[in-house]
């Protein structure tokens, strides 16, 4: 047996991983250039092995590709990889891909950063559109390079989506995990899931009726969130930790975690802030800060609002220890839900982006905790709806009310119980492993 050449990487947390095994140095120097060339905060080093160092009996090698463009889907695929970790500790994973600082942690090498990509509409994604296909090309190139048993897509459709054909045509096999909303608009993508996609794993009670009756294979595996939100501080803890006073109204503001959201849907609620600063100085307004942006991004426009505290990773209790959320139609809402603190949903788009958009929704409400309920338990203000006096006005009327305070905590309870059972992660990554079991990988 001949020597083989090993590359590996520590990451932020000391953990060392094999990337992959070389039968000559220079094709494992190779290698070494191209991921020092992305100049990850990470250390890479290659590693001689003499036949006799080889173990007897080596871990079974399973080598997944890994797709989250957003900050929820990095935060889900780190769950993923933790669960599939547990549930094969015999196994020696390698996963790759696109993720964020929580897929990194859990393990993931991150070829594209997701702050990179954190951009949605027509007109961002044009704008935006060489960094797009320069990601594109990395990441399809690395699965051709790489050969993963499987290709893993989180979310993110406008990518995703396209990404999933050509890896299709490529020959790699695709499961993509949390669907894309195609029952609430553009419902002609169901053709190129069915085509390109071996099994979706949905995370909505309905979604899973729905794809059977098109023909998809399809898995419901229950919602993620019920995994990852977790309150660990109570309101008068949370307060005294970013010196807030308990016994006023506090009110959350969640803009979104995408650049363009922070652009459209950031502005008028800071507008709503300075509002309320004049006529409601006792309201206490937060705003819990997306791991996608940082501080310095918005320092300068919240400087002079005396009524709002910014808060860095702490956004679940934020929620939990506020009377009222503001919050962007998304992930968040359903968050937010989960927790069970009332809210007002909003969205802001780009002109051209709504224009082109807006048509394609067919359903009465945007906000998943509406439509989960089936009926309207938290206002929407959409587009030019979303103004200063508008928010300001339906903010002060909300926590003026008591009764309806009540009975949307009562409703939210319903749609939190509407998600099923926790562990989506676990049965997610149980999926995962049987559709390997099925093929000529080791598991």
């Amino acid at each position: 047996m001949k020597t083989i050449w090993r590359l590996l990487r520590q990451d932020d947390h000391g953990q060392q991983f094999i990337i992959g095994e070389f039968a000559s140095e220079a094709e494992a120097r190779r290698e070494l250039q191209q991921f020092e060339s992305l100049h990850h905060k990470q250390t890479y080093w290659l590693e001689e092995i003499s036949p006799k160092s080889k173990t007897q009996n080596p871990k079974p090698k399973i080598r997944l590709m890994i797709v989250a463009g957003e900050a929820s889907g990095d935060k889900h695929g780190a769950k993923l990889i933790g669960a599939l970790r547990t549930l094969r500790p015999d196994v020696q994973f390698e996963f790759f891909g696109a993720g964020g600082d929580e897929m990194r942690s859990a393990g993931a090498e991150t070829l594209v950063d997701a702050r990179e990509v954190a951009i949605m509409g027509a007109l961002e994604v044009a704008k935006a559109l060489p960094k797009f296909l320069r990601v594109f090309h990395r990441l399809r190139a690395a699965a051709n390079d790489r050969k993963p048993d499987l290709v893993v897509l989180i979310d993110w459709p406008e990518f995703n989506l396209r990404l999933a054909k050509r890896l299709r045509q490529d020959g790699h096999r695709v499961v993509y995990y949390i669907s894309p909303q195609i029952w609430a608009w553009r419902s002609y993508r169901i053709r190129g899931i069915r085509r390109d996609v071996e099994k979706m794993l949905v995370i909505l009670p309905f979604e899973q009726d729905y794809y059977r009756q098109r023909g998809v294979e399809v898995e419901y595996v229950g919602h993620p969130l019920l995994d990852s939100v977790r309150v660990t501080a109570n309101r008068e803890e949370f307060c005294s930790q970013h010196s807030l006073d308990p016994a006023k109204p506090i009110v959350a503001l969640l803009p979104g975690s995408r650049h363009s959201e922070l652009k459209y849907i950031l502005p008028p609620l800071l507008k709503t802030a300075a509002k309320l600063q004049q006529t409601h100085p006792n309201f206490q307004l937060i705003l819990p800060l997306a791991r996608t942006f940082n501080r310095e991004e918005i320092a300068a426009e919240i400087q002079s609002l005396n009524n709002l505290t910014l808060i860095e990773r702490d956004t679940y209790n934020a929620v939990a220890a506020a009377d009222l959320a503001v919050v962007a139609s998304g992930t968040a809402t359903l968050e937010t839900a989960i927790i069970g603190t009332p809210l007002i949903i909003v969205y802001r788009a780009s002109s051209l982006n709504w224009r082109i958009f807006w048509p394609l929704i067919n359903t009465e409400f945007v906000g998943m905790p509406n439509l989960i309920a089936g009926r309207k338990i938290a206002p929407e203000l959409l587009q030019d709806d979303l103004t200063a006096d508008r928010l300001a006005k339906e903010i002060v009327a909300f926590l003026a009310d008591l009764a309806r305070l009540t009975q949307a905590r009562n409703d939210l309870a319903e749609v939190r119980a509407k998600l099923g059972e926790a562990n989506a992660s676990e049965r997610a990554a149980k999926q995962i492993l049987e559709m390997l079991s099925g093929s000529t990988c080791p598991v």
